[in-house]
């Protein structure tokens, strides 16, 4: 049911994800603004990701100490407050720490509207999450084109990010009395003790899918640069990919409508993403580049959205527990590989420390057939006595 705490949840998200897909090419504007190195353009992604990590671990002690709603509006003026730190700052260092404290608050917020839409949707928390990341979507395809529209307008990019300011202020005098979904019964039972390592697993194999969408969100306009376009044309350039990632996720939601189809999923989008980010590494011609982006998208597009899923699924009952630790493997290797590859592209090339993208692809095949090997592996013990019994 699409009940009053679901259309928040979706609206709230869209917010979050119009702010961080204008992020990327915004830092590239910057650039362009203050001329600094690649490494300082990492650098960025490592503050947002730093953020991102505390706000995991935060999530982690507040889930069961607070409820969902201050939590939800807390974290949603903090992400207004980063974001506005971002866009204002008079230099390197002002907006470097606008990126971690957006990075924090708005991962807070990104993973309140996940744990809602997880209790309130449990056994098709995959299609919730999946048609929340639609709107999602939905907002990466519009943020960069609004913000090279305004860019070459008067008001200038920084404008971008007022707006989902504006329509959170909006949600909140709409929904600041909606009760949310309580923890669950089987979160107080069973939400002690480690989590098993199938979800550690999918953790890491979510992680990592995120942190190849980061490096192609920061270094794919950059590519394009050195393909011959200019950076207001590269950002706004950067829009096919997220058209990509809004089709492959109207596509996706369509396709897990009947349950079972998940796993079949992750492994079509990895093959997808694998082959759209080597023709895009490799093709020197700019019409083709775009194309590839867009590809690139339709493959990315529900690789978080059900690994995450998956990593919920796994947590025996731990699906807070999961979901906090999930944000903080996140924003580690969302730091460290955008950063890698960024001072990779300033002692080898931009081309050369691209082909940063299509490790990271392999170890999430890796990654999916651990994690999908153990859990196998960790439920045939369950089936052994009734199967003796018999």
């Amino acid at each position: 049911m699409r009940d009053a705490p679901t259309v928040l949840s979706y609206a709230a998200l869209g917010c979050f994800t119009f702010w961080l897909y204008a992020f990327g090419p915004a830092v590239t504007l910057l650039r362009d603004e203050w001329r600094f190195s690649y490494s300082i353009l990492g650098a960025y992604q490592v503050f947002w990701a730093g953020g991102a990590a505390v706000a995991g671990a935060a999530f982690a002690w507040a889930a069961p100490r607070l409820a969902k709603g201050p939590l939800l509006w807390c974290s949603a003026l903090a992400t207004v407050i980063g974001a506005g730190l971002f866009t204002l700052g008079g230099g390197v260092a002002a907006t470097l720490a606008g990126a971690g404290v957006f990075g924090a608050a708005g991962t807070m917020l990104l993973t309140v509207v996940q744990a809602i839409l997880s209790d309130r949707h449990r056994d098709r928390r995959d299609r919730a999450l999946t048609e929340a990341n639609i709107g999602a979507g939905a907002s990466s395809v519009f943020a960069p084109l609004v913000l090279g529209g305004l860019a070459a307008s008067v008001l200038g990019w920084r404008a971008t990010f007022a707006l989902p300011a504006l329509v959170l202020a909006v949600l909140w005098l709409r929904y600041r009395r909606l009760p949310l979904p309580a923890r669950s019964e089987r979160h107080t039972a069973t939400g002690s003790g480690g989590l098993p390592m199938a979800c550690w697993l999918f953790a890491v194999l979510t992680a990592i899918s995120s942190a190849i969408e980061f490096c192609l969100v920061y270094f794919g306009p950059q590519m394009l640069i050195a393909a011959g376009l200019s950076a207001t044309a590269a950002s706004t350039a950067l829009s096919s990919n997220y058209l990509g990632i809004l089709v492959g996720r109207l596509f996706g939601a369509r396709l897990i409508r009947r349950a079972g189809r998940s796993v079949a999923l992750m492994w079509a989008s990895l093959a997808v993403t694998l082959a759209s980010v080597v023709l895009f590494w490799l093709t020197d011609r700019p019409a083709l580049a775009i194309v590839a982006l867009f590809l690139c998208g339709v493959g990315i597009a529900n690789l978080y959205p059900l690994g995450l899923a998956l990593t919920l699924d796994a947590a025996e009952g731990r699906e807070d527990q999961a979901n906090a630790r999930s944000q903080v493997i996140l924003g580690a290797i969302a730091a460290v590989s955008p950063y890698l590859l960024g001072s990779l592209a300033d002692q080898r090339g931009l081309t050369t420390a691209f082909g940063l993208e299509p490790v990271l692809i392999g170890v999430c095949v890796l990654l999916l057939w651990a994690g999908l090997r153990t859990r196998h592996r960790a439920a045939v013990p369950a089936t052994v006595p009734s199967n003796l019994a018999e």
